[in-house]
Parts: structure tokens; C-alpha cells; sequence
């Protein structure tokens, strides 16, 4: 039975190729996100662990960070932990952000990994973290030294001036060496700029302290007993470990890191290959039905049903390993692709060699062969049950009407468990909420998919007088062909269902969430401009006295962060501007005056005083960050802008209980004369001294901002489920050529008759239209439901929250769909029309 079961696949190449290029693409889809994830940590680790290899301990503080409570390591401590035996070095580290211009002033790099830290030099006269291509450190102030790659997108040479931007005015330096690091900014497609060590210090904490230390040990010394000796040294808030153990630590996160994305790849993955198993099934179907009489044959001398069975299996299981080989290749290519795209987009990976691991080998060949004897096992059962006498003299055995009648039963009742758990899981919302929509999701798909059978019939005659209309004989017969199988038309429409039940759902989502994000900026930003720094962290206080003095600038505030208790609770507040914060911010007062700011008094949100039971001219007793302890009035309640906190209180006081080294201004919102204008922007970026680390954005800006990454997401899911959907696309091909091969006869007989080969064409053209677009009124349909009860899930925590049907969207789904089907029949239609009328007349 097993050189049977070689024989036909050998014997039907042809038939099986799409079968073999549907698991070939799952497949390579899990085997190149093994292999990727796999190659991605290997590589970040050994880079970990390389920065750590000579650190016997490391000491880290927060000193120079916003909410920094330690004071750093100062000189004295410093030469203690040097005085040390056993210690062979330790150096101080002076850390915080720097942006470099390019020559037309634009930031290099993406602000988040934007580095600048100090040049020191050990015995030799040199930094161990550095090996200088060109030139060398900075060794007096006015000097830096750049990484390589920055230099390079720069244009910049030794000796050239460079403008680089901290958190303070910008300045410009003279450029001492090009150096190359493994530092993991530069290697996020960051830069990293190189201070001598004092300026470093002015720059980021203050002169004699370093925010970290790196020890080395002597030879023979004990990694645990250093630090068991240094920790009594340090100060408060400041920690100490061994480099080892940072190492592992840091390679933890990035497992950790990397197994979210694992998990997220190997999900569409699995859509990939169950939208897979539609295809695979109908293949198997086909060809039990082809191989009938020789199976009747088979039963007829003796082969048992379990034999048959096997034998089916059998022939899907070496289809499905021969797929997976040539799948694994496919993503170990595709894993290469990957590594090297995210460098061409400036994601700077580690080298390291393509890590193929014995768990991406036996994942990818066992899900390619389980999920093709899966997908063949219905087929094969039914192969078996078909008695020998029945099967020689029936080419095709038709489902009883009593597996029918259970099939929809059973169907029915897992829909409508699922449509319970969706509208359940949309009523009850938040987090709870979306577990339930996900189950319910889960039991409605495959109820869908299982009631698909019975749904084609009354769906296809609904388009049928338009089809004969409009297309005579052709569309009449191709509305019968589309329904003369159920079962195969229900599976090849689920695969398409499938893919764009997903497609629309998170089209009704996204576009959703973009106009409400959308609508959040319009309705309550006034101001024509925003300024913030490009890393994310805070201004300096010299960006907001610059602007308050700008000519064309009406009214500016900042969104300055402050933080108190009141009555054992802590609330976050706005420090504003009065006077100038209603100008820039749509705020609408619910009692009160927001010009009582002025006054010293505060401004709650309505939702903050409702549930404090607070009310204007109530006093609050408070204990402010600085743990000084006083009273605010309420002098007004206005309705929350999204924007701002729920308190908002004068710029000064926040000012005044400041913990930090300076204020933390997030943003600065600025209205100016006349409204925005090129030439409004231009006195904005001249009176901030043209700094390219702070971004201005005109109020288009803020909404792409805020809106970006909800298109950003949205474009990333429609490329992971374009293999899902390119997998149904394969099963409408195999539909229509399965239909073709058993309809040979039938369309002999119509050429004979006078339907001309252009008429047949157009007849399996339009069966294929009529299936692909069944699908995707299924999948849109099922996919806005969704998409609704996952929004309800969402409503409460966003504000402005309302549904959007993105019509046009849909319209171009369905008309794609009616593309892929067309596309789908081209080999199908073609070799149908081929046929030879005598020999298709006397085929079986």
C-alpha cells in the first residue's frame, strides 16, 4: 500500500503542485520566523555579553535622569573603589542624549537612540569601549569624537565643524576622531557622540560625579568578592552588579523582547497554514474522487478501509515532507531577507552567523506533514468508507442527506455560541472583554465555515437572474457549477472568508481608532504649533523663555509634568501658563473660571471631581512631590482635554516643588499670529537657535503623529496576512481545475452543442468570480462584526469613541475579490476551453 501511495503522488505532479506550495508557504513563513528570532537573539546576546567581557562589576545611579534620585559617584568614591585590591581599573561614565546635525540641520539618527557620553582614557591612552578609525577622542572642551556611521551620514571629516544638540541651546564642536562600537544605541540606528569627560560632566550632571562605573579586575581576582567590597562604598540609590550578571540579565530582556515578536510571526503563520488546510483537503478530495474505481478495485481484492486509509495518509505525509524541506529552505532564505532588509531600513544588527537550530528543523517539518494528514484525513476516511460494488459503478459519491442535516446542526450551534460570546464579550468590555470577543471570534469562524455549505445555495441564486442577464448561458451554468458541490465551494470560499474576516476586522478597527485619535487632536488643540525633543525627554527652560520673547508668538504654554497627594492619593498635574493654556487648548469650563490660575488656584477635570466629590471653591490639602506639605483652591472644574492632566496648576508652582534638576517640560504649545505659516514656523525654529533636536510640528503634524501608528500597524498586519490570503488564492485555482476535470464530459458535450470556447471560458471565469466574492461578503461581513465588538471593548478608555464602516475600503476587499477570481481562472478557463470535444465526450 505504501509504493501505492508513492506512486500516486508521482502520478499526479500536476494536481499536488498547489498542495505543495500552499504548505511550502506556511512552512517557510514558521521555519523564517524560527530561524530570524533565533538569528536576532543570538546575535544581541553575544553582543551583550561582548560589552560585558572585561567588567568584573558594574555600578549604575540615576543621577542625570528626569526622576534621578541618587546623587552619582563622585571622585572621592571613585578613587576608593580604585584603591581596592583586586580592582585592575575603574572608570566613570557620564551619559545623556545628543543629537547631531546634519548639513542642512536635520537631526541624524531617530532621537530615542541619540547618545552622547564621555571619552575616558585609561593607562595607554585609550577608551577600551572605542577603536578610532580616524583621528582620535576629544581630549579638551569644543571637541568630539563621532561614530562611524553617523559621520558618514553626515559627510563629516576630522577636522570639520559639527553642530550637536543636548537638552540645551546648540553648539558647535570641533570633530577629533570616527571611531566603530558595538554600543547598542548606534546599533538601534542611534548616534553617539563622544565628550572629553568634564564637558560631558557640565553637560549632563555636574563637575567631579559620573552617573556610572565600570571595574575591572586584576588577574586572579574574584568578580563576587569586588563586589562585595565596592558595594559598602556607594552611595544611596546607586547599584552594583557583576558584569556576568548583567549580561544575563540584559539577554533576558531580549528573549524576552524577541518572544513577543515570535509569538506574533508564529500566529500568522498558523493563519497562514489553517486557511492552508482548505486547500489541501479539497486536493485530497479531488483525488479520491479520481482514483475511485482504482480504490474500489483496491477494496475488491482485498485491501481493508484501514488500509485504504493508510494509504492516503500515507501520500499526504510524503507530500507534506517533501513540502516542508523545500518550505525550510524557503524561510531560511526569508530569515536572510529579513536580517538584511531591517539594516537597509537602519536597524543595525550584530554580526553574527544565520542560526539554525534543531527546534526550527523539527518545528518546520512536523507542522508541514501534521497539518497535511490533517487536512487529508476527511478525504481518506470517506476513501474507506465507500463499498467496493458502489464505488466501481459511481465516479462520485454524494453526501447523504443525513450528514447534511448534521453538519448544519452542528454548524448552527457553534455559530450562535459564537455570536453570544462576540456580543457578550462587546457588552461587558475592557480586558475581559476582549477575551470573550476572542473566543467567540474562534467558535463563529468555524461555525461559519461548517454552515458555508448550505449558505452557497440561497447566496448564489440571489445573483443568479443578475447572471444569466447579463451573461446569457455562460452565467447561467456558472451560477449551477458554483452550487453543484457545496462542500467544495464552502471550503475554497472559508479559505478566502478566512483571510478577510481578519483583513476587515482590522480595517474597522484601525480606521476607527485613527478618526477618533483624530478627532481627539482636532477638538482640542488651539495652538498651530508644538515643540518637543526628538528623544522624548524634556526641554530646557531656555526653549520656553526663548519663545515667550519671539516676535509672531500670541500665547505659549508648556505641558510642564508635576505630581501631588491629596488625601492619600496621588494625582498628575499640568504646570501651565495662565492666561495663555486656554488659547492653546480647547478647555471647556464647567464651573468657574480658568482665570482664577492666575490667582495661585487650580482647575480639576470633571471626571477627577466627580469621583473626589470636589466642587470649585473647595481647598485641598496637599503634600507636593518635594514632600512639602499646603493647600489649593479649586478655582475651577473644566471637562478633561486628553492632552493635559487632570489638574492643571500654574507654571510657577509647579516650578516651586520641583524634584529634579530642571523643570519637566514635555512640550511646548505655542499659538501665533495670523495662524500657522511657513514664516510663523521659521521664527519658532530661529528663536530655538535652529536645534535639531527639538522637533517643531504644525498641528497636521500632531495628528500624524498621533495617527501613525495606527497606520503603521494596520499596513504591518495587512502584509503578515497577505500569505494567508495568497494560500486562498491557490484554493480558488484548485477548485476550478478540480471542476474542470470532473465536468470533462459535461463540457464536451456543451462545445458540441455550440457553446464556443470563448462562452467556456467565460463560464469558469464567472464561477470563480461567483465563489471569491461569496467568500468575501462572508469574511467582510463576519470581519465588521468584529471589528465592532473589539472597538465596544476599547470605547470607555477612548475618548470620542464611535464607529467607522471604512466603505470604500470594503468596496475595494470585494472588488479584489472578483480580481482574484478572475486572475484564479486564467489556467483553469484556458484548459477547459483546450478540450478536445470527442475525447472530453467519451470521458468518464
Amino acid at each position: 500500500m505504501f509504493r501505492t501511495a508513492l506512486r500516486n503522488v508521482l502520478a499526479h505532479k500536476a494536481r499536488l503542485l498547489m498542495t505543495v506550495l500552499a504548505v511550502t508557504l506556511g512552512v517557510a513563513f514558521v521555519s523564517g520566523t524560527l530561524v530570524f528570532t533565533d538569528t536576532l537573539g543570538n546575535a544581541f546576546r553575544k553582543q551583550s555579553a561582548k560589552s560585558y567581557d572585561d567588567v568584573a562589576v558594574a555600578v549604575s545611579t540615576s543621577a542625570g535622569d528626569q526622576d534621578g534620585k541618587a546623587p552619582g559617584i563622585d571622585d572621592a568614591t571613585l578613587d576608593r573603589i580604585r584603591a581596592l585590591e583586586g580592582v585592575a581599573s575603574a572608570t566613570g561614565r557620564v551619559s545623556g542624549f545628543a543629537g547631531v546635525a546634519d548639513p542642512d540641520g536635520k537631526l541624524i539618527g531617530n532621537g530615542w537612540s541619540n547618545t552622547g557620553a564621555n571619552y575616558a582614557p585609561g593607562k595607554g591612552g585609550q577608551d577600551a569601549q572605542y577603536t578610532f578609525t580616524d583621528g582620535s577622542g576629544p581630549d579638551r572642551g569644543g571637541e568630539i569624537a563621532l561614530d562611524r556611521d553617523t559621520a558618514s551620514k553626515g559627510g563629516y571629516h576630522v577636522g570639520d565643524p559639527v553642530r550637536v544638540a543636548t537638552n540645551g541651546p546648540v553648539k558647535e564642536y570641533k570633530l577629533s576622531g570616527v571611531f566603530t562600537t558595538e554600543d547598542g544605541a548606534v546599533n538601534a540606528g542611534g548616534s553617539l557622540v563622544l565628550f572629553d569627560t568634564p564637558t560631558a560632566q557640565g553637560l549632563y550632571l555636574k563637575p567631579g560625579v559620573f552617573k556610572d562605573v565600570t571595574v575591572t579586575a586584576a588577574p586572579g581576582a574574584s568578580d563576587g568578592k569586588l563586589l562585595d567590597e565596592i558595594e559598602p562604598l556607594l552611595p544611596e540609590g546607586a547599584t552594583a552588579q557583576t558584569g556576568k550578571a548583567l549580561a544575563d540579565e540584559q539577554a533576558k530582556q531580549i528573549e524576552d523582547g524577541l518572544t513577543s515578536l515570535n509569538t506574533m510571526l508564529l500566529a500568522f503563520a498558523g493563519i497562514a497554514l489553517f486557511v492552508g488546510v482548505f486547500l489541501i483537503a479539497n486536493t485530497f478530495t479531488m483525488l479520491v474522487a479520481q482514483r475511485t474505481r482504482e480504490l474500489a478495485l483496491m477494496r475488491a481484492i482485498g485491501a481493508s478501509r484501514r488500509q485504504v486509509k493508510w494509504s492516503v495518509l500515507a501520500e499526504a505525509a510524503v507530500v507534506g515532507a517533501l513540502a516542508s524541506v523545500i518550505g525550510f529552505g524557503l524561510g531560511v532564505a526569508l530569515a536572510t531577507g529579513l536580517r538584511s532588509a531591517m539594516g537597509m531600513i537602519g536597524g543595525k544588527i550584530p554580526a553574527g552567523p544565520l542560526v539554525v537550530s534543531p527546534v526550527a528543523i523539527g518545528s518546520a517539518l512536523a507542522v508541514g506533514v501534521l497539518i497535511t494528514v490533517i487536512a487529508a484525513w476527511l478525504p481518506a476516511r470517506r476513501a474507506a468508507k465507500i463499498a467496493p460494488v458502489a464505488a466501481m459503478s459511481s465516479v462520485h459519491a454524494t453526501a447523504s442527506t443525513r450528514s447534511l442535516v448534521v453538519r448544519n446542526s452542528i454548524g448552527g450551534v457553534i455559530a450562535l455560541i459564537g455570536a453570544a460570546g462576540i456580543v457578550g464579550g462587546a457588552a461587558t468590555g475592557g480586558t475581559d472583554g476582549r477575551y470573550l470577543v476572542a473566543g467567540g471570534a474562534f467558535f463563529a469562524l468555524i461555525g461559519v465555515i461548517v454552515l458555508i455549505p448550505l449558505l452557497s445555495r440561497p447566496a448564489v441564486a440571489l445573483v443568479r437572474p443578475a447572471l444569466r442577464k447579463l451573461f446569457g448561458v455562460s452565467g447561467k451554468l456558472a451560477s449551477q457549477n458554483a452550487v453543484r458541490n457545496p462542500r467544495r465551494t464552502g471550503a475554497t470560499a472559508s479559505a478566502l472568508a478566512i483571510g478577510l474576516t481578519l483583513v476587515t476586522g482590522i480595517s474597522v478597527l484601525g480606521v476607527t481608532l485613527g478618526q477618533a485619535v483624530d478627532r481627539m487632536t482636532t477638538d482640542n488643540i488651539k495652538a498651530d504649533y508644538m515643540v518637543s525633543m526628538a528623544s522624548g525627554g524634556a526641554l530646557d527652560p531656555s526653549a520656553l523663555t526663548a519663545l515667550e520673547k519671539a516676535d509672531g508668538v500670541s500665547a505659549v504654554s508648556p505641558q510642564q509634568a508635576a505630581w501631588f497627594e491629596v488625601d492619600g492619593k496621588y494625582h498628575s498635574a499640568s504646570g501651565v501658563t495662565p492666561g495663555d493654556v486656554e488659547k492653546v487648548f480647547s478647555l471647556r469650563t464647567v464651573s468657574g473660571s480658568l482665570g482664577s490660575l492666575k490667582d495661585g488656584s487650580v482647575a480639576v477635570g470633571s471626571k477627577t471631581a466627580k469621583s473626589n466629590g470636589w466642587k470649585t471653591g473647595d481647598t485641598l490639602p496637599v503634600t507636593f512631590d518635594d514632600k512639602k506639605k499646603g493647600e489649593l483652591k479649586v478655582g475651577a472644574v473644566y471637562e478633561e482635554n486628553e492632552f493635559l492632566s487632570p489638574f492643571l496648576i500654574p507654571k510657577d508652582l509647579a516650578d516651586a516643588h520641583s524634584t529634579t534638576a530642571r523643570p519637566d517640560i514635555r512640550e511646548i504649545w505655542i499659538k501665533t499670529d495670523g495662524g500657522a505659516s511657513k514664516a510663523g514656523e521659521q521664527t519658532i525654529v530661529n528663536a530655538l537657535g535652529d536645534n535639531p533636536a527639538m522637533s517643531v510640528m504644525d498641528r497636521q503634524d500632531i495628528r500624524d503623529m498621533f495617527g501613525g501608528f495606527v497606520n503603521t500597524a494596520l499596513n504591518i498586519m495587512y502584509g503578515l496576512l497577505a500569505m494567508a490570503l495568497l494560500i486562498a488564492v491557490l484554493g480558488v485555482v484548485n477548485t476550478l481545475a478540480m471542476s474542470v476535470f470532473e465536468r470533462q464530459q459535461e463540457i464536451g458535450m456543451l462545445r458540441a452543442i455550440g457553446l464556443d470556447r470563448g462562452r467556456v471560458k467565460r463560464m469558469i471565469r464567472l464561477e470563480a468570480v461567483v465563489i471569491s466574492v461569496f467568500g468575501a461578503v462572508i469574511g467582510v461581513g463576519l470581519g465588521v462584526f468584529l471589528g465592532w465588538a473589539i472597538g465596544q471593548t476599547l470605547a470607555d478608555s477612548i475618548p470620542g469613541y464611535a464607529l467607522v464602516v471604512p466603505w470604500d475600503r470594503l468596496a475595494v476587499f470585494l472588488a479584489l475579490a472578483a480580481l482574484v477570481g478572475v486572475l484564479a481562472s486564467l489556467w483553469p478557463a484556458r484548459s477547459g476551453a483546450k478540450l478536445n470535444m470527442l475525447t472530453a465526450i467519451k470521458t468518464e
